[in-house]
C-alpha cells in the first residue's frame, strides 16, 4: 500500500501492473527527451541570430512528419500490447464477482457453492491496533496466489468502480452491466484499494480489501466459511 509522502507506484503485485509501470517509465523517458529538445531549440534560437531567406523547406517539413509519427509508434505497441494483456482472460482458475452498494461490497464466488458475503468498511472505534483506518474491512477478499483470478464487476444502485493499484486493476461496476477484468497475485500478501468513482457522500469510505494467501490456505478458508 501507500506511504507517507510517497511520490512513486506502489509496489506492484501482479505481473500487468508490473507492466504498466514499465510502460509509464518508458513514456516518462520520451517525454523527457522531447521536452529537452524543444528547450534546447528554444535556447538556440534565443541565443544566436538566425535568418533565412528559403521559402521551401522540404527537408524540415519531412522531418517534423516523421519524428512526430516514430515518437507515437513508440507509445502506441507497447500501450496496445497491454491494452491486449488486460482484456485476455484465458481459463480463470478462480471467478469472484463484486457488487457495488452505497456504500459497501458484496463478494460472489460462485465457483464455491454460492459462497456469499458483505464487506463494511470497520469503524474507526472498532479498529483494531496497528490497522489502517478509513482502508481496513470486516471481511476480506480472500484469493489464491499464482492462480488467475476473474472478477465480473457490476453494482446494484449507481455508479461504483472496483480498485486495487497494487494488482493493476480498476473497473467500473455499472447497474444492469457486467464488466470483468483479471488479476494474478504473484505472492501472498494484503492489497487496498477503494472505490473510485464518485458515488455519495460516503463514496471514500468503501475501502477494498484483497488478501492472497497460498492456495492450501485459502482451500481451508473456502471449506470453512459458511455461505451468508
Amino acid at each position: 500500500m501507500a506511504n507517507h509522502s510517497q511520490l512513486n507506484f506502489q509496489d506492484a503485485s501482479s505481473p500487468i501492473m508490473e507492466e504498466l509501470m514499465q510502460f509509464h517509465d518508458h513514456a516518462l523517458m520520451v517525454a523527457l527527451a522531447i521536452c529537452s529538445l524543444v528547450l534546447y531549440l528554444l535556447t538556440v534560437m534565443l541565443t544566436q541570430k538566425l535568418s533565412s531567406n528559403t521559402v521551401d523547406a522540404q527537408a524540415i517539413e519531412l522531418i517534423w512528419t516523421i519524428l512526430p509519427a516514430g515518437v507515437l509508434i513508440t507509445l502506441a505497441l507497447p500501450s496496445l500490447r497491454i491494452l491486449y494483456m488486460m482484456d485476455e482472460i484465458n481459463q480463470p482458475d478462480l471467478t469472484l464477482k463484486a457488487i457495488g452498494h452505497q456504500w459497501y461490497w458484496t463478494y460472489e464466488y460462485t465457483d464455491l457453492k454460492d459462497l456469499t458475503f458483505d464487506s463494511y468498511m470497520t469503524p474507526t472505534t472498532e479498529l483494531p491496533l496497528g490497522h489502517f483506518r478509513l482502508l481496513e474491512v470486516d471481511h476480506r477478499v480472500i484469493v489464491p496466489t499464482e492462480s488467475t483470478v476473474r472478477v465480473i464487476v457490476t453494482a446494484d444502485d449507481v455508479l461504483h468502480s472496483w480498485a486495487v493499484p497494487s494488482l493493476g486493476v480498476k473497473t467500473d461496476a455499472i447497474p444492469g452491466r457486467l464488466n470483468q477484468t483479471s488479476f494474478l497475485a504473484n505472492r501472498p500478501g494484503v492489497y487496498y484499494g477503494q472505490c473510485s468513482e464518485i458515488c455519495g457522500a460516503n463514496h471514500s469510505f468503501m475501502p477494498i480489501v484483497v488478501e492472497a494467501v497460498p492456495l492450501p490456505s485459502f482451500e481451508n478458508w473456502s471449506s470453512m466459511t459458511p455461505p451468508q
